[in-house]
């Protein structure tokens, strides 16, 4: 098929292409069903039952809408425009049309739950209901995977001609009846940007990806040993100091330090408390959660480079400019707890979704356990030990984000020397931590990283492939995954609200690399967390993404080929 923009090409005025259309339907009537594997959506739906004929998306179809789906219809709409030049009309109709495109809240398909939806699609109609909004907007990301890859394109595609025998692209979608609904709650994807910036614009690219794949939690990593990422405007130098590191390490750090390289660059960048609210705006209308990490008490070099007062021994430091694990984390001293509640006040302003990250992952003790001050403290709290002060500190957050009626969610270290009361765990160090917090009464997220870290290689020729952390990690590992640990009884597993995967951006020091990493192994982290387990298939799944990559390439996603 052959693909090119219109401009500069004679076009059929409107209602002459109209009537070649209108006697399109009969013509697809006649074709066979497709099979559900030649259905490309993915995550992989969990009901699917294909049907005779196509719908065609002609210049006059209408889009019509209850009152409630009148801003989806409208963003639908929007998302065909670009590829199909058509500015389809959106109209308000009580009633249940025969043709067009019809979005409808429906009450009955509660049993699909908050997220699901059903999708009908006829050779003259086309209904998505759902009992909520977010059904209905999933269902719109399927109708646009039903259409062919090019209505992912920013500019108009060259359409079909019968008329002039010119091939191009006929706006079809299979006919098929859906009805899909998520098998986690939690269906969540990591972004580093402490280690290197990344702009606004692609911050919002990687969140439209991941609504395309109907994952709804933007796990944001916005301070860093190498950067602090985020605005506080009570503590100015956070970002003034902290945001800007003199120079990055080239390569894997050597064991011997004389043997280090550094790029002599200078790298910088933070997020305006708008830069923010614009990111969070844009998310909700994709219904996409925010979930901000602001790491204490380790991983805290850039907050301490700003503020030494934070430090253990209150010494001045520079922002790091390796990676790797540093002695150097806050101390708890009572002004310290407040400065980082402080912090928190103003990204709970900021961020309105339930969760508050913490961090609390690899906290080196050395300089607690170094210091008197330090040590008196353990003693005048009584909490036993670092990991029992650690514990301590997190508590202190967990208490605070409660009485604000958010929730603190961390690495599976802040189960180390007990678990705040309120706390949820995200799980990286294997199924462990999970299985540990999920015994106890905890939620859960997980996230072992020999599964959804994608930081690690693709190839296990590493010659061929860009630097990476290291590890090996293939896209059919990633599809192989079951977030929920056989050792849990049904009653501890209700506490797994899900999984996400992990950029880590050490090595990636723009977006093209880190959409090299991410996908496709997103996409199959996707369909993990979303279609039912029983119906996973990877023979299955390798056949859609054949499809699905098209697609990535309509959305300039610099992608990996796979094996």
């Amino acid at each position: 098929m052959s693909v090119r923009s219109t401009r500069g090409r004679r076009r059929l005025p409107v209602i002459a292409a109209a009537m070649l259309v209108a006697a399109a339907p009969a013509v697809f009537a006649r074709q066979p069903p497709q099979t559900p594997s030649t259905i490309a959506v993915i995550p992989r739906p969990m009901r699917m039952t294909p049907r005779a004929g196509h719908f065609r998306l002609t210049p006059l179809t209408i889009i019509w809408t209850d009152t409630a789906s009148a801003p989806l219809a409208h963003q639908l709409a929007r998302y065909l425009a670009p590829a199909t030049g058509f500015t389809l009309r959106v109209r308000a109709s009580r009633a249940l049309p025969s043709r067009g495109i019809v979005l409808r809240r429906d009450s009955r398909l509660a049993r699909l739950g908050p997220e699901g939806y059903r999708l009908d699609v006829g050779p003259s109609r086309v209904v998505a209901r759902a009992s909520r909004a977010a059904g209905v907007f999933y269902a719109l990301q399927t109708m646009r995977q039903l259409l062919p890859p090019e209505i992912f394109r920013d500019a108009p595609v060259r359409p079909d001609n019968f008329s002039l025998g010119r091939k191009g692209v006929a706006w079809n979608m299979p006919a098929v009846v859906i009805e899909d609904q998520p098998r986690f709650e939690w269906r969540g994807a990591h972004l580093d940007v402490g280690r290197h910036f990344m702009p606004v614009g692609f911050v919002k690219k990687y969140i439209d990806l991941l609504a395309l794949h109907k994952m709804n939690t933007f796990h944001w990593h916005l301070t860093e040993d190498q950067g602090w990422r985020i605005e506080i405007r009570k503590y100015p130098n956070l970002t003034a100091v902290g945001a800007r590191r003199n120079e990055t390490i080239v390569g894997h750090p050597q064991r011997d330090p004389a043997q280090w390289t550094f790029d002599g660059e200078p790298h910088g960048g933070y997020y305006t408390q708008d830069d923010v609210r614009e990111v969070v705006a844009y998310a909700q209308a994709r219904f996409v959660n925010v979930v901000p990490e602001i790491e204490m008490p380790g991983h805290a070099v850039a907050a301490i480079a700003a503020y030494p007062a934070l430090g253990v021994t209150g010494a001045p430091i520079a922002v790091a400019t390796r990676w790797g694990v540093f002695d150097d984390i806050l101390n708890a001293e009572p002004s310290t707890v407040a400065f980082m509640q402080n912090v928190l006040s103003e990204v709970l302003t900021l961020f309105p979704g339930p969760f508050i990250h913490i961090g609390g992952d690899e906290a080196a003790k050395a300089k607690w356990q170094a210091s008197p001050a330090i040590q008196a403290r353990i003693q005048a709290l009584g909490v036993g030990d670092e990991r029992g002060l650690q514990s301590w500190f997190i508590r202190q957050m967990d208490a605070f984000l409660t009485a604000h009626g958010r929730r603190l969610i961390g690495w599976d270290e802040i189960l180390e020397g007990g678990l705040a009361p309120n706390a949820t765990v995200m799980s990286w160090r294997g199924a462990q931590g999970g299985i540990e917090a999920a015994h106890a009464g905890h939620d859960v997220v997980m996230a072992p990283d020999s599964y959804t870290y994608f930081d690690r290689y693709q190839s296990r020729d590493t010659s061929a492939e860009p630097i990476a952390i290291g590890g090996f990690l293939p896209l059919d590992t990633v599809y192989s995954y079951e977030p929920v640990p056989a050792e849990l009884s049904p009653a501890d597993a209700r506490h797994i609200l899900g999984a996400q995967g992990q950029v880590w951006t050490e090595y990636m020091k723009d977006p093209r690399k880190v959409e090299y990493m991410a996908f496709p192994r997103m996409c199959a982290l996707a369909e993990v967390v979303w279609t039912p387990a029983a119906l996973k298939d990877y023979g299955n799944f390798r056949e859609r993404l054949v499809t699905h990559l098209r697609r990535l390439e309509a959305l300039d996603v610099n992608f990996r080929r796979p094996d």
